[in-house]
């Protein structure tokens, strides 16, 4: 055979592997996959179609893998059992019908009820949060649960560490769960584990990704939430990672950057909710089932019966569960809300129902306000996220920049004067879909009045974006927007 004839062998081969990577791309990739999600990655393959495959055999799949999930099955269901026919609602009669059926969601799917009598405050001082967990570990007479998207040892955190160390001389079982690929890129992780070991922390990474470990899953899939429960009677949930205001990066103090976030502290019964995600979690990493020693019943936690009393729910999300619980959670809120809606988003990246959510309630008219930073960390999240600032403001939304060089990280939404959520989740697709979440629903009139004077100082501190600046954006700003929104997609 010639060399023509050879080269038009392999050209023939070429087109048709093309062509049978494109058929079966369109026959796997739209199953139980959203609309959008599908769009991307076919836009990918058929664009760039081997460089579009690779991706998507590396980052495609959002399943765990089967022991991983097997685990995480097998604590739901014993968190069913042990929540099967509680009711600690004090009354239900006084709740809107909205918010009981939100409530009922949320249950059918987490298996985690409400609780009443519960008590909360927020933190929106950085160094303060930190201490306050420090404070409270301090206390501790039984056990201390810690759980982190990132954790490391500087400036900020040796308190912390220091409590630790001193619950473990005192006898505590301290337990700490850190996500794997977020906690190792940290410049200080390897001295942020060999302390933890001196110290005689029990630690685990969360979702570890060490093939040669036989660890594998999808990358990107990571474990988000930020938890610390102390004997099962105190607990504190929020945005912030554990670590120095700067994330301790030089990039970032090259420009400045420091994280503002929002965390509460919590008591009741709901801290019992808390420390079951984290034993779920303990659970599915290590196989461990942790015994009574290390919870607490909320029946048994004491009761709030003052005027200040908080109904909570904890809501868990993540790729572990077959529903995108917190998008479910924040599409209920926003769409029965009847006064106004206010979201606090570093990362507001939402789907399409949520975008139809958020301008049909300002449509029925009520007032609906969107927090985000002025300036972004990530590059791409950024302009994706810019992309929906003229819909937004278009259908009138108000949009307030908080100013750099902060990063406002803190993720919290309220509805009307008496509901709100605060938690890890972001408002966008990586949180709905890849990233293990958890947040708090809250009624109560109190909590929400907390969030209202943060939400000021938000204003106080920043700048109202308008419609007609917008409309002054650069085409070429305005372009890589429209390119990292199809790519956000892609999941």
């Amino acid at each position: 055979m010639s060399g023509g004839e050879w080269a038009a062998v392999v050209g023939a081969l070429v087109i048709l592997v093309d062509l049978a990577i494109r058929i079966t791309a369109l026959i796997i990739i739209p199953r139980d996959r959203k609309p959008t999600a599908a769009m991307a990655w076919l836009l990918a393959i058929f664009l760039i179609p081997f460089v579009g495959i690779l991706l998507y055999l590396l980052i495609g799949n959002i399943r765990l893998p089967k022991q991983r999930m097997a685990r995480q099955d097998e604590a739901d269901r014993m968190i069913a059992e042990r929540t099967a026919g509680v009711d600690l609602v004090a009354d239900h009669a006084s709740w809107p019908t909205w918010f009981d059926r939100a409530v009922a969601q949320n249950t059918r799917l987490t298996g985690l009820p409400a609780t009443s009598g519960n008590r909360a405050t927020l933190i929106d001082d950085y160094q303060g949060s930190i201490d306050a967990m420090a404070a409270d570990v301090a206390a501790a007479t039984r056990f201390v649960h810690v759980e982190f998207f990132i954790v490391a040892l500087d400036d900020t955190t040796r308190g912390f560490f220091a409590a630790m160390e001193d619950a473990v001389r005192r006898g505590v079982r301290v337990r700490l769960l850190m996500d794997h690929i977020a906690s190792s890129k940290v410049p200080l992780h390897k001295a942020t584990v060999e302390e933890l070991d001196r110290i005689g922390v029990e630690w685990h990474y969360l979702l570890p990704v060490r093939p040669l470990k036989g660890e594998w899953q999808r990358p990107d899939l990571r474990n988000h939430r930020k938890i610390v429960v102390v004997d099962g009677a105190i607990g504190h949930m929020g945005s912030q990672n554990l670590i120095s205001r700067d994330y301790d990066s030089e990039k970032n103090r090259k420009r400045g950057l420091m994280w503002q976030e929002l965390v509460t502290r919590v008591t009741g019964p709901v801290v019992a909710e808390l420390n079951a995600v984290f034993r779920s979690d303990w659970f599915a990493e290590t196989g461990e089932v942790l015994g009574e020693e290390d919870n607490v019943r909320a029946i048994d936690l004491p009761i709030d019966t003052s005027a200040e009393a908080l109904d909570c729910q904890v809501v868990p999300s993540g790729p572990a569960f077959e529903s995108e619980n917190n998008l479910r959670q924040f599409l209920t809120l926003v769409n029965a809300a009847q006064e106004r809606v206010i979201i606090t988003s570093p990362y507001f990246v939402p789907d399409e129902a949520m975008v139809y959510a958020i301008t049909s309630a300002k449509l029925r008219g009520l007032e609906v306000q969107l927090f985000v930073s002025e300036i972004g960390d990530q590059g791409g999240v950024w302009h994706a996220q810019r992309s929906y600032y003229r819909a937004l403001l278009t259908a009138g939304v108000r949009i307030f920049l908080y100013p750099g060089p902060y990063i406002l990280h803190a993720k919290h939404v309220s509805i009307d004067d008496d509901v709100a959520v605060i938690g890890s989740s972001n408002m966008d697709i990586r949180s709905f879909a890849l990233n293990f979440e958890v947040t708090m629903l809250v009624r109560g009139a109190s909590f929400v009045a907390g969030m209202r004077e943060v939400e000021q100082r938000y204003r106080d501190l920043g700048r109202e974006l308008t419609l007609e600046e917008w409309n002054r954006e650069p085409a070429s700003r305005t372009f890589l927007d429209g390119i990292a929104r199809l790519t956000s997609a892609l999941q």
